[in-house]
């Protein structure tokens, strides 16, 4: 027999485990007694009999699977009517729908960073903008996080085209992106100095302005909204909307159906010209297979209900910061939340690991973030808030963590 060319994993797997970051799957069941503050059913959604129906269905009406790509056969009039309904709900101009959330990012990044563009993208993005990076054929420069200036001096150095690449909401911390100053930084790209940058005030309607002609255009901001939708701006409509961005011709938002929605799937939001664009060009939009019609039915039944009920995006939030504060007070490092997630520090990630097991023993899910999923190498719980959470939920929630760290 010839040794295995795979020899090498078996290093790789000992490294791991000596470091402690060994990861593993753990099916759950379909009901569960635990209290789940690790998926991100933010809205309480997944399971709402409205959203489980549409999912049903869409099912019935147009079968289990897409069938082929969007451009095949793959788009059906219900993934056309999400679109409509997505952008419209959030402000912008058009929305294309892709199978996840992951997808999304890597088709908006790698078409609009095309050779000779230059990408700008924050340190603590989410792994799939990290991969949109790489996969692109523009050359990009990764900057301090949430630091508005070091964009600037970025973008300075520019030849060509550009695009500032963010997450709205950081998935590891929770922590907000200072969104207006990034849109001023892309718009000073390409505006003499004195000029506004047309950035509009929240709350005066869906749409905003980008700065006016100088003759150079400035770099284009494409936002990651997956921890915005549904918990950020007004009724849940995104932080794109609450930094009276939405719309604007320089923007382009990625969201997905999988968080406050309850569903799976993703997509791109932004003007229709570039929505046209990426049906061309965006690879992970045009060879891969379209949403599955159940879950487009899901998440247009859960955007529905959200548009009925915005009072789920405020108590998505309030039940955030309450967790902060209640955890806080009992003496844990905790990261104040601008959304729904709660990161709570960890001194390694081994203790990381037997503070998750301790919690889910005692009734509590929680997430276990380590290295390499988390950028400053510091291993934490990450907490998910949910509009669904009972107030004796959350004393339960709080009591279950002290006591465990203890």
């Amino acid at each position: 027999m010839p040794r295995s060319p795979f020899e090498w994993i078996e290093e790789q797997a000992r490294a791991r485990a000596r470091a402690g970051l060994v990861r593993t799957l753990r099916p759950r069941p379909a009901d569960s007694a635990l209290l789940d503050l690790a998926g991100n059913d933010y809205l309480g959604l997944a399971r709402h009999p409205e959203v489980t129906e549409g999912a049903a269905r869409a099912a019935r009406t147009w079968g289990a699977g897409a069938t082929g790509s969007r451009l095949v056969s793959g788009s059906t009039e219900l993934h056309a009517e999400l679109e409509h309904e997505l952008a419209e709900f959030c402000g912008f101009e058009a929305a294309l729908v892709l199978s996840s959330g992951y997808a999304a990012n890597l088709a908006a990044v790698t078409a609009l960073a095309p050779h000779g563009s230059l990408i700008v993208s924050d340190a603590g993005n989410h792994a799939s903008l990290i991969d949109g990076c790489r996969l692109a054929r523009g050359t990009t420069q990764v900057v301090a996080h949430a630091d508005p200036d070091a964009v600037r001096k970025a973008l300075d150095t520019r030849t060509g085209p550009a695009i500032v690449v963010s997450d709205t909401v950081f998935s590891v911390d929770g922590d907000a992106a200072p969104l207006r100053a990034l849109a001023a930084a892309c718009r000073e790209a390409g505006t003499p100095p004195g000029e506004a940058d047309g950035t509009r005030e929240p709350g005066a309607s869906g749409r905003a302005g980008a700065s006016g002609a100088s003759g150079r255009s400035g770099a284009g901001l494409l936002l990651d909204d997956a921890h915005g939708l549904g918990v950020v701006g007004e009724g849940g409509r995104g932080a794109a909307w609450a930094a009276g961005l939405a719309g604007a011709p320089d923007v382009v938002t990625t969201v997905t159906l999988s968080k406050s929605l309850g569903s799976q799937g993703g997509a791109v939001l932004g003007p229709a010209h570039v929505i046209d664009h990426l049906v061309n060009a965006a690879r992970t939009f045009i060879f891969d297979t379209g949403l599955a019609p159940a879950a487009a039915g899901a998440a247009l039944a859960a955007l529905r209900l959200l548009r009925g009920e915005p009072q789920r995006a405020a108590r998505a939030r309030a039940v955030a910061t309450a967790l902060y504060e209640r955890l806080t007070t009992e003496g844990l490092e905790a990261v104040r939340p601008d959304a729904a997630v709660v990161s709570v520090r960890a001194p390694s990630p081994e203790q990381a690991l037997r503070w998750a097991a301790r919690c889910g023993a005692a009734g509590l899910a929680v997430g276990c973030f380590r290295p390499p999923s988390v950028p400053d190498g510091v291993s934490r719980l990450r907490l998910t808030a949910r509009a669904d959470l009972t107030d004796e939920q959350l004393d339960r929630a709080v009591n279950v963590l002290t006591e465990a760290r203890r």
